[in-house]
């Protein structure tokens, strides 16, 4: 039947261009994330100035993390709900639920309601990243995974970017509230492409059951045909299989490290995402420059990416993540210096550059931690246990703006970094003391059943 199957359907060449389709319209998605994800920083300073909304800097902390526990719990949920409905449309319900909680936020009257649409939002963008990763690593051509995942996230930054020029243009124009009226485009622009031409994964079709429609897909797409053991297993058993699969003698010291760097990571990410318009604005920069440092922070970003990715294919995404990590801790300690506005833009770009993409190379770390079954099981933990690092980031720094604390901002930043480079750098050494505790090779009936 395969062989029939395979003549008439002649296998397509397994390089960039035949997964572009699926790598482009993931990154449209991801754009999308960027752009709401970066939103509320870039229209913060003017949120605070309405005095109709009554928003503090306490509360505005409080909502930051209103926004990334709605991640949290939408990043732990995708996995199940993706057993269910498939990756193709959880990317779909995911894009239209933080489209509808930037609507919520467009009308609310206020802060109480307008926290209820970031956490709306939160849900949404949490399910979204960990399937686009997992999407764009099992489309990957061979060996540039951190290359594709690097030109994934770039999205990401175009997104801030795209959040910034709206904070700059839009907002002081027309208001903040036109600003969430245009985060509702993705609803309108991503969900009609992506139902129209995104794949569903070979490796979830075969886990439901579908073997010719997932041999369809990877041979259309010149993936290899998925195996049953490369098939992520449907259920809540088989996702309790998956989480105990994290923990097998090769990855249980390695899984926990995953997850600090995570946290650490995603901690910087959303605590300057969130907050460092404002920060900015509290050490003497004015309300344009300020908000252009989001700007310039995330095209640092791009360029780190791009960098990163190539670096990380050649050296290693450990390796690279971990001196990401101690550099974006300097760039952090830098700018709780007073420097001149010109040097002041080169530090905030230089440290973007690092920032994001060290939180990145720690997504395609776990490429090399776990086998191909746990893989997407591996990446939803995690992007979902380092979203409590996203919670934390923008509620801490609230507590510290609401003191006039806000240096101590940039202080928390650097600690978090180091946090990071001690925890991704140390994976190798636990991979090496995992191998060490796993069974010894020669029963092979006892070396299957602890794989299963």
């Amino acid at each position: 039947m395969n062989s029939s199957h395979s003549s008439a359907a002649p296998r397509s060449p397994h390089t960039f261009r035949t997964v572009f389709p699926v790598l482009a319209l993931c990154w449209l998605a991801v754009f999308f994330d960027g752009m709401d994800v970066n939103i509320y920083g870039a229209v913060m300073p003017h949120m605070l100035d309405d005095s109709g909304l009554g928003l503090t800097p306490a509360t505005a902390g409080t909502i930051g993390s209103w926004t990334t526990f709605g991640m949290l719990i939408g990043a732990l949920t995708a996995g199940n709900l993706t057993d269910w409905l498939g990756r193709r449309l959880m990317l779909v319900a995911s894009v239209t639920l933080f489209s509808l909680g930037s609507a919520i936020c467009a009308v609310a009257p206020s802060v109480g309601l307008f926290g209820a649409g970031r956490f709306v939002a939160g849900l949404g963008l949490g399910g979204l990243m960990p399937l686009c990763l997992a999407m764009v690593m099992e489309f990957a051509p061979p060996r540039r995974a951190a290359l594709t995942t690097g030109l994934l996230m770039t999205s990401y930054h175009f997104g801030g970017m795209a959040a910034t020029g709206l904070g700059l243009t839009l907002a002081p124009a027309a208001g903040w509230r036109w600003v969430f009226w245009a985060g509702v485009l993705p609803a309108l622009v991503a969900v009609p492409l992506l139902l129209k031409l995104l794949p569903e994964s070979p490796g979830v079709l075969l886990a439901h059951g579908e073997r010719a429609k997932a041999d369809a897909v990877a041979d259309r797409y010149g993936l290899p045909r998925p195996t049953e053991v490369a098939a992520p297993a449907a259920g809540a058993a088989g996702r309790l299989a998956a989480i105990r699969a994290l923990f097998r003698p090769e990855s249980r010291w390695a899984t926990p490290l995953l997850w600090l760097a995570s946290f650490s990571g995603l901690l910087l990410v959303y605590g300057v995402s969130t907050w460092l318009p404002q920060m900015m604005r509290a050490s003497g920069y004015g309300l344009n420059s300020s908000i252009s440092f989001l700007m310039v922070i995330n095209a640092g970003g791009i360029v780190g990416l791009l960098i990163a990715g190539r670096a990380a294919d050649r050296f290693g995404a450990v390796r690279v993540s971990a001196i990401w990590f101690v550099l974006t801790a300097a760039g952090a300690l830098l700018l709780k210096s007073q420097l001149p506005l010109g040097v002041t833009y080169a530090v905030v770009a230089v440290t973007g550059v690092f920032l994001f993409s060290a939180q990145v190379m720690v997504y395609a770390a776990t490429n090399t931690v776990y086998r191909d079954s746990e893989r997407a099981a591996g990446l939803g933990w995690v992007t979902g246990i380092g979203r409590t690092g996203a919670v934390v980031g923008p509620w801490l720094i609230g507590v510290l703006a609401t003191n006039g604390n806000q240096s101590w901002g940039f202080t928390t930043f650097a600690l978090a970094g180091l946090v990071g480079a001690v925890a991704i750098a140390l994976v190798p050494l636990a991979r090496r003391i995992g191998r060490s505790d796993a069974p010894a090779a020669p029963a092979p009936v006892a070396a299957t059943a602890g794989l299963s």
